[in-house]
């Protein structure tokens, strides 16, 4: 698989619907507003995007602009980081040492999950986000924004603070079990 269309997928499934409209607008001068009508997607948005020339793997400005006018940071690291490596490095395709304790926590915690990822500083507006993509996913949710704070923490996310904020949250049954 092409790895820049895998992060353009991946970007795509990560759009809220306000920010889908808004990065339409924002191409109106560069696609025409009859085309631009019929994009339900950020996968369509992207596809008309490669067929004008406008972004292509190794042209990724005009694509960071429109990153950075709806205020998609997050997406705007993982260009960057793209572009410095060549390939896609997609949250959900990297193992990491979190896995199992990631898991427990999502079996484990329930409806209180969002005073967790408080705990360990997640922004409101994050969790908002992962909340508003899967609003019907209680376990995505909590597993999303956990990704979250592994994305923001990078190499400083260890399982000491998981275990930590899961005790200042009083769940300290889950804790013993990521500790055993």
């Amino acid at each position: 698989m092409d790895p820049f269309l895998t992060l353009l997928h991946s970007f795509s499934s990560g759009l809220l619907e306000n920010e889908l409209a808004s990065l339409k607008f924002l191409c109106r001068e560069k696609i025409g507003k009859r085309k631009l009508e019929s994009v339900q997607s950020g996968v369509e948005l992207f596809n008309l995007l490669l067929e004008q020339q406008l972004i292509a793997r190794d042209r990724l400005a005009f694509l960071e602009g429109l990153l950075r006018s709806i205020k998609r940071e997050d997406l705007i690291s993982q260009l960057k980081q793209f572009d410095e490596e060549g390939e896609a490095s997609a949250p959900d395709d990297q193992p990491d040492v979190h896995e199992r304790p990631i898991e427990v926590i999502c079996e484990n915690v329930g409806r209180d999950w969002r005073m967790l990822v408080r705990k360990l500083g997640v922004s409101e507006v994050k969790i908002e986000r992962v909340v508003a993509a899967y609003p019907l996913n209680l376990r995505e949710q909590l597993f999303q924004s956990l990704r979250e704070w592994q994305k923001w923490k990078g190499k400083d996310a260890k399982v000491t603070d998981l275990i930590k904020a899961l005790r200042g949250c009083h769940m300290n049954l889950v804790a013993d079990k990521i500790e055993d």
